[in-house]
């Protein structure tokens, strides 16, 4: 008998009077210590069917078919019933656990909630079970990260308390929906390596939802295919990879960012250039304030990028990828020398951060007392110095843009996406309102997006298409540097492909300098020109590209590789 047992499941959600179909006669089956894979893109309907088997889903969700966990229905099964099986037998793993995970608790007292409801356990003897289970998950030292909130944690020990919750009632199944997507390439491989060893020890089955095959292979015993709400494929991994039947199977197989930039221009002219660029964030204590150290973000980095050719920074959380690339676009203050179109930027403008720490610091003076005499004339420097530097910011931004991870993060709910995209048309004065409507037109052409749709709300479109809208922000302007902060990583892996082939045609057209931050080193592979490599605050390693991927000379660098690529780690190799 099998431990987990799905027949002709389906599911609708009421809305303004009609049923809308999310799931639509679904049946598997997971055996004790098996391994399953639900994959499919976004909108197949994979989380929707895992959150059905415990009655997870809103009251507008109607469900049929059957749904029985060691024989048990668990359809229709009473609130006392579900509960007793919701953390007991099946427990859930998601996707982000800084949305799973409440800021205000401690870790001790999150998992505490769960042992203390489900087994009654008290004092002591919860903590000590506690200190057991985030030993278990890899977290060093567990007694000193009890007293720890969420945001002290790293991403990767985040994911590690979600799954120590998991566990803490001894379930016999764990449904993980996407655990690893928002992890870097070696915390994923740590946690995928996590999950296999706990599979193994407590011969527990695993339900696990991913967009990426690439995971599928390295875990599952067997993988279910879903597509608009059906399974359309199904069987042992190895046999579907090999052999492929459904067409949407084999296009999913084939969807990975693939082939290389093309070469860069002969005579390409330098966009920008940094030398020596340090990002200290000082660490203040007592009541003056004092500096007492520093968060040391970016060491003493050198690079630079040529009109049509894409700079690739990779590494871990935390290594300072992306501090690097907001120091270069003067969004927070640095030292060491920028400079961009032929001008040093880094002195004759200063940063946001420093313009609005100006600021504040004048409008302290004013209340203070006002302004008399030689301080008066100072008023008026500082004044006319905040105004010069504004100018300046405006006029650089132009012809530099940020395209940012999270296009439903980045992308106001308020404003349509013609408004979106006319944005930096409106704040540098750009024409009239018929010439910016008819440039949206153009740029959403350009991009691959329906003009007709200008009038819709982020919400209204997919994943691939909010990331569409926001390359266009960006590129209306005629940018000459674009800065891509892991523009990628939240998508499904065909759409990933879409957004490189279009980011390549931009560069291709307009002659565009990128730098492009990620943690995917398969879609760096495929856009960048050259590499570096970061790690904790210094470049460990920097080059061409394909020298790089193909004879990595740091053990970091090597490290990385083996995670992406799934490849043995070399020996030494320290991470």
């Amino acid at each position: 008998m099998s431990l987990l047992e799905v027949r002709n499941l389906s599911v609708s959600f009421r809305h303004d009077g009609r049923d809308h179909p999310a799931v639509r006669g679904v049946s598997f089956h997971v055996g004790r210590g098996e391994t399953v894979a639900l994959v499919g893109e976004s909108g197949s309907g994979k989380s929707v069917t895992a959150l059905s088997t415990v009655s997870l889903l809103p009251d507008s969700a109607r469900i049929s078919g059957s749904v029985r966990y060691e024989g048990r229905e668990l359809l229709g099964a009473s609130a006392k019933e579900l509960q007793a099986a919701r953390g007991n037998d099946i427990s859930f793993v998601f996707q982000e656990p800084m949305t799973s995970l409440n800021p205000l608790h401690t870790i001790e007292k999150q998992l505490a909630e769960s042992i203390e409801l489900h087994q009654g356990l008290r004092g002591e003897a919860v903590r000590a079970r506690i200190v057991e289970l985030l030993g278990k998950v890899g977290i060093p030292d567990p007694e000193t990260r009890l007293a720890a909130y969420p945001h002290q944690l790293s991403g990767g020990q985040r994911q590690r308390v979600m799954i120590a919750m998991a566990l803490a009632n001894n379930p016999g199944l764990l449904v993980a929906d996407e655990p690893t997507t928002a992890l870097d390439v070696t915390i994923q491989a740590q946690i995928l390596e996590l999950l296999a060893e706990l599979r193994r020890s407590d011969n527990m089955s695993l339900l696990f939802i991913t967009h990426d095959l690439g995971i599928v292979r390295r875990i599952a015993d067997r993988v279910c295919v879903m597509k608009d709400g059906e399974i359309v494929e199904t069987g042992p991994t190895e046999s579907v990879f090999a052999n492929p039947r459904h067409p949407y199977t084999q296009m999913l197989l084939s969807a990975e960012a693939a082939g290389r930039p093309d070469p860069v221009p002969e005579g390409a002219g330098e966009v920008a250039s940094v030398r020596g660029l340090r990002v200290w964030f000082p660490i203040t204590r007592g009541l003056l304030r004092r500096t007492v150290g520093f968060v040391k973000a970016v060491n003493d980095a050198s690079f630079s990028v040529r009109a049509g050719e894409t700079v690739g920074i990779v590494g871990e959380s935390g290594s300072g990828k992306t501090t690097l690339a907001l120091a270069l676009t003067r969004l927070i203050a640095s030292q060491g020398r920028i400079v961009f179109m032929g001008r040093d930027i880094s002195r004759a403008v200063r940063s946001d951060e420093e313009v609005e720490a100006d600021e504040r610091a004048g409008t302290l003076r004013d209340a203070a007392g006002g302004w008399s005499g030689f301080g008066q004339s100072l008023k008026d420097w500082y004044q006319g110095r905040f105004r010069h530097d504004r100018r300046m910011l405006r006029a650089l931004r132009r012809d530099m843009q940020i395209v940012f991870q999270d296009p439903y993060g980045s992308l106001s709910p308020r404003m349509t996406a013609e408004e979106i995209i006319a944005e930096g048309l409106r704040v540098h004065g750009y024409e009239s309102n018929f010439m910016r409507r008819r440039m949206v037109t153009e740029i959403m052409q350009e991009v691959g997006l329906d003009p007709a749709t200008m009038h819709r709300y982020p919400h209204e479109f997919s994943g691939g298409q909010r990331q569409r809208i926001a390359i266009a922000r960006a590129m209306i302007l005629r940018p000459k540097l674009v800065v891509l902060d892991e523009p990628t990583s939240a998508l499904d892996m065909t759409v990933q492909v879409q957004i490189v082939e279009l980011l390549r045609s931009l560069q291709r057209r307009h002659g565009l300098a990128f730098v492009f931050i990620s943690h995917d080193l398969r879609v760096v592979r495929a856009l960048a020109h050259k590499v570096l490599v970061m790690k904790a605050g210094d470049i460990v390693e920097a080059g061409d590209a394909d020298a790089i991927f193909e004879a990595p000379q740091t053990p970091y660098t090597r490290a990385l590789m083996a995670a992406a690529f799934d490849l043995a780690v070399e020996e030494g190799a320290s991470m």
